[in-house]
């Protein structure tokens, strides 16, 4: 598996700032496999029984196997269902939570594949283990346990890194070891040191900002949200070297938080 893409990639959004290279990053299929852990609901996409031609939208709770391929414990009757049982072929979207105030700054997944009933012995542990209260669920004998196995990917990272993924390569990857963290250290970081990240910025990343708000974060680096004036875009910030965990991460962001204090000092 490719731990890492090497450089960041320079494809953007229209009106992003200017293309950041050499800051290395996780590969799209381990962010996707990192989201798709991350996340407990996505939106599922069938094809409408009752409109035919059309995409029907559902609200879904979902747990993410070893293979990262989401489980679901639906009714036969609900609507997204039914549409299965036609025409087996879904989507599922992942959003991560958006920490920064700002939507189209934070990532999602598209997960694309076909749906279809799953031994109850291979999902239902994984699955309650998110959802205990879907327990009483079983005693119901219209409920059944379904899988999406995955035949493509698209991830989105928000500002700056978008592309398509293999099934095998997302099938290969793994979620990155803050991936339970990250949201703790995101909300602590934006809410807590706004003025150490402009900094962080300046230092590091060569951008006098008015504000910067922190995006998404892994075991190489994390990425910033920056308004400079009018403008609004995103970096990349490598960590000074590779963390492991919340208790590492936390030691490198006060030691860059540290040399950019005394960089502005100087």
């Amino acid at each position: 598996m490719c731990c890492y893409s090497g450089t960041v990639s320079t494809r953007q959004h229209g009106g992003a700032g200017p293309a950041v290279t050499e800051v290395p990053e996780t590969s799209l299929a381990e962010r996707a496999r990192t989201l798709a852990a991350l996340g407990r609901i996505g939106s599922l996409s069938t094809h409408s029984r009752k409109v035919p031609g059309f995409p029907f939208g559902s609200m879904m709770p979902y747990a993410a196997d070893e293979r990262g391929r989401p489980a679901f414990f639906i009714s036969s009757m609900a609507m997204h269902t039914q549409n299965l049982r036609q025409d087996a072929r879904a989507s599922l979207l992942i959003t991560q939570p958006d920490e920064a105030g700002d939507p189209l700054g934070a990532a999602r997944v598209t997960l694309v594949g076909t749906a279809a009933e799953a031994p109850a012995a291979e999902v239902r542990d994984l699955y309650l283990a998110r959802y205990e209260n879907a327990r009483y669920w079983q005693e119901y004998s219209d409920f059944a346990w379904y899988r999406l196995e995955i035949e493509a990917v698209y991830f989105i990272g928000g500002f700056g890194v978008m592309g398509w993924v293999s099934a095998d390569d997302y099938a290969a990857a793994r979620p990155d070891p803050l991936v339970e963290a990250a949201p703790g250290i995101l909300q602590h970081m934006n809410a807590d040191h706004a003025a150490a990240l402009r900094l962080i910025a300046r230092r590091f990343a060569g951008e006098d900002a008015d504000e910067a708000a922190m995006t998404a974060i892994d075991r190489l680096g994390f990425y910033l949200r920056l308004r400079c004036g009018e403008k609004v875009h995103g970096r990349r910030v490598a960590f000074l070297r590779e963390v492991s965990d919340a208790a590492s991460a936390r030691a490198v962001l006060i030691e860059m938080a540290k040399q950019a204090r005394s960089s502005g000092e100087a």
